[in-house]
């Protein structure tokens, strides 16, 4: 039987005790660099995003319903140029996860590509140039976090082919969507989205509310965890 050396064992088990040590310096350093290149990138853009992009009150929800949830498995319907994107992504790069948004037209998805770059949040960013109506049907998942922000008269459909795919305790948001109420129309109200509301609000399995802070109605259904 070969013997070993004291010395040698101590060397070897001080050799794994290195490898094994989380690198926690390094990783709280890229994170306070990912929080400055994006914080530099919003304040640049603040007050100066279009093409039905989300209000920054709308997009810190959404951080922080990804944060407090440590949610990892993303998915956008409707890109635009990306402000909405840049918040889930910021938080999915303090969880550990990435985002798959979906974007129809080239012109937006091209801006969005070079926004998430310059906010140096890339790397936690799957951009698809295609049309949502057929890949949220070919996505295979699970996801524990989805935002709808596309074609309102199909945010229903939409809904019910990612609900299969959502994982329990994750959450579906939807953008622009109010609680309806008799002889109201709201300010933000569009076609499809008080059907997309009253069908979560019918579903046993999700608990459905609009969020208090939201500036143009953030709808949050968030799936119970199997018990």
């Amino acid at each position: 039987m070969r013997k070993y050396s004291r010395v040698g064992i101590l060397g070897f088990l001080a050799a794994l005790y290195v490898f094994a040590i989380p690198c926690y310096p390094q990783a709280a350093e890229k994170e306070k660099a990912i929080e400055a290149k994006v914080k530099k990138f919003l304040d640049k853009m603040r007050n100066r995003w279009r093409d039905l992009n989300v209000p920054e009150a709308d997009g810190k929800i959404l951080h922080e319903i990804i944060v407090q949830n440590k949610y990892k498995k993303a998915l956008e319907v409707g890109t635009s140029t990306g402000h909405s994107a840049i918040w889930i992504a910021w938080a999915l790069s303090k969880t550990g996860g990435k985002l798959i948004t979906i974007e129809i037209d080239e012109g937006r998805y091209r801006q969005a590509l070079a926004n998430f770059k310059e906010a140096g949040l890339s790397e936690y960013i799957d951009a698809r140039l295609a049309d949502a109506h057929r890949l949220v049907t070919e996505l295979a998942g699970p996801f524990d976090f989805v935002f709808i922000d596309a074609d309102k008269d199909w945010y229903t459909n939409y809904a019910k082919a990612l609900i299969p795919k959502l994982a329990p305790g994750g959450c579906i948001t939807a953008h622009n969507v109010e609680e309806p109420r008799p002889g109201y129309r709201g300010r933000y109200r569009l076609s499809g989205t008080d059907e997309y509301y009253e069908y979560m609000k019918s579903l046993p399995e999700f608990e459905t509310s609009i969020h208090p802070q939201s500036h143009a109605g953030v709808a949050v259904s968030c799936k119970k965890k199997e018990t």
